[in-house]
């Protein structure tokens, strides 16, 4: 006995549908993340001559009246009486910063200048 050797069409409408969605969300992806990849700011603070709590968690850097810098610390508390010591004067996200005798994680350095 001999079975229907016939040509099987194959729909491919789905899988382009399919193809064109997860595209999409990938190019939304690397949208979203680039912009955080591409904005990591690096600064030299071993110019400032002082600094001011903003917040528990950020830390503005001057040269004299000028605001060069600000700093999100993350798992450190900043006070107004705080000790603040740079480990490296040049400074980039994801670097760290002792304050009050701890090695405190730099989350983001922004550039003010």
């Amino acid at each position: 006995m001999i079975h229907g050797g016939g040509i099987r069409t194959i729909r491919t409408d789905g899988d382009s549908e399919t193809m064109k969605k997860i595209l999409i969300l990938l190019s939304l992806t690397i949208l979203l993340l680039l912009p955080n990849i591409v904005s990591a700011d690096c600064l030299d603070l071993g110019n400032f001559t002082s600094w001011v709590r903003e917040d528990k968690h950020t830390i503005l850097f001057y040269n004299g009246d000028i605001p060069i810098a600000r700093l999100n610390i993350f798992d450190c508390e900043v006070y107004p009486s705080s000790k603040i010591r740079l480990i490296k004067s040049y400074v980039c996200d994801d670097d760290a910063i002792v304050i009050d005798g701890k090695t405190c994680s730099i989350i983001t350095v922004r550039v003010l200048y």
